[in-house]
């Protein structure tokens, strides 16, 4: 009987032997064929991306997350506020936050550091190692389960990723992968489970040159510095200034129905004599009959010394759109030149404008500004004014609107509305009303040109 048992007993330490040294072979063969992933961490800096409309800098509102936090792709960040509107930012990475780089009220940069990961990353490993005969006694591919396995280690990714296509039965060799070195994110799998609009995942640049484009998709152009210069270069500077400066604004209408029909029986004749009438001329010639009854209009602030220049003459600057941008040349002692005086100048400056010829003296001593947006189209607007001038003026676009007549009866009539910007540190509303209400007296009854005109 003792040597019956001794028999058996080697017999099974044997079979257990046998059976342990397949289970080896079985796991030696997955390490040399399957992929494997080696989940590391890393730390990653998480930067403000650009959020739109040039903003370049934001204030931190408020933090959902704090030091030490788990998240995951999608995760709500934090709230950030620019000067247009709130925006929440959301997680891009799985994994913990290690820094705060700003406090709440505290200012973030685009492109800047936001706050710090510590992240799960996943390096792919790939044996080419063929198959020993040896192996094929064990024939582990026969095992469901061992396939399972496979299926799952080639797919490079995390494992609550894993976890989500698991729960929802995904098989993730089916998803398009977006992330790095052909990562599956999570954003995939929702997309792919239609939880997310499509596209709303971008390919990594390691992977975006592989991406098919489709046929219909135009191509991306490509983002370019140029550097400020010319009319734009001046416009930078001088806008800057203006910003500077306290603006307030006042909005009219006036009924150009006469000025119209005036201009139109004037326009043969003028062109005639060489000269372009438009209605420019008579807003100008207006503005400097108005400028006489409010100097204060027509002058310029020294803020060191406290003082106000009033000046004699009136150079008004018009904006010219040309193909170098917008510029805004004058027209010198308005004061003393007829509308048709005006009118001849006036062509000349928008013919050098256009030629780009316009020489530094034609932009000199501006006293005051005029814009005509209407020609683009435009009704209301806030125009900047130019230091060291205290105030502009900007025309909408004339329209044809019904109007009741001295009877009550509705007559067409032609409506311009009118914006006027000044300096609220020398002017005040009242001022502005005045200066606006005898501007328009002079539009609306072209007439008293005669009279007060030159």
């Amino acid at each position: 009987m003792a040597t019956y048992f001794r028999t058996h007993s080697t017999n099974f330490a044997k079979r257990i032997l046998v059976h342990r040294n397949r289970d080896l072979l079985f796991n030696e063969r997955l390490n040399r064929n399957f992929t494997t992933t080696l989940q590391l961490e890393r730390k990653v800096a998480f930067n403000l991306s650009d959020i739109g409309e040039g903003i370049r800098e934001v204030t931190v509102k408020e933090w959902y997350v704090k030091v030490g936090d788990t998240v995951e792709q999608f995760d709500n960040l934090c709230e950030v506020q620019s000067d247009k509107a709130s925006v929440t930012i959301t997680s891009r990475y799985d994994g913990k936050i290690t820094k705060l780089c700003h406090t709440v009220d505290e200012i973030a940069l685009v492109g800047k550091p936001l706050l710090e990961f510590d992240v799960a990353d996943e390096d792919e490993e790939i044996s080419s190692s063929s198959s020993s005969s040896s192996e094929d006694d064990v024939k582990p591919t026969a095992d469901p389960v061992a396939l399972e396995l496979a299926a799952r280690v080639k797919v490079l990714t995390t494992p609550a990723v894993r976890r989500i296509a698991m729960e929802n039965k995904v098989d993730l060799t089916k998803v398009p992968a977006t992330g790095r070195q052909g990562r599956v994110l999570k954003g995939d799998v929702l997309e792919y489970l239609n939880l997310v609009p499509p596209g709303t995942n971008k390919p990594h640049p390691t992977i975006v040159g592989s991406v098919p484009v489709p046929v219909t998709q135009k191509p991306v152009v490509a983002d370019r510095v140029e550097q400020l210069k010319g009319v734009r270069k001046i416009m930078f500077k001088s806008m800057t200034e203006s910003l500077k400066i306290p603006h307030f604004a006042y909005s009219d209408e006036v009924n150009m129905t006469n000025l119209v029909k005036l201009r139109d029986d004037l326009k043969a004749e003028a062109i005639e004599r060489g000269v372009k009438l438009t209605y420019m001329p008579f807003l100008i010639k207006a503005a400097s009959l108005a400028l006489f009854k409010y100097p204060i209009l027509n002058s310029s602030l020294d803020v060191a010394n406290e003082s106000v220049l009033y000046k004699g003459a009136h150079n008004i600057s018009v904006a010219m759109a040309t193909p170098e941008g917008l510029v805004v040349p004058n027209v010198k002692n308005c004061e003393s030149k007829s509308v048709f005086q005006i009118a001849s100048d006036l062509n000349q400056l928008q013919e050098k404008a256009q030629k780009g010829q316009l020489r530094p003296e034609d932009f000199a001593n501006g006293t005051f500004s005029l814009s005509n947006i209407g020609i683009i189209g435009g009704t209301y607007t806030h125009p900047c004014i130019m230091a060291p001038q205290v105030a502009i003026g900007a025309m909408g676009k004339t329209k044809i609107v019904p109007r009741f007549g001295k009877n009550d009866e509705i007559i067409k009539a032609h409506i311009m509305s009118v914006s006027w910007s000044a300096d609220h540190r020398v002017i005040d509303g009242v001022t502005m009303a005045s200066f606006s209400e005898i501007w328009r007296k002079y539009l609306e009854n072209p007439m008293l040109f005669l009279l007060d005109g030159h």
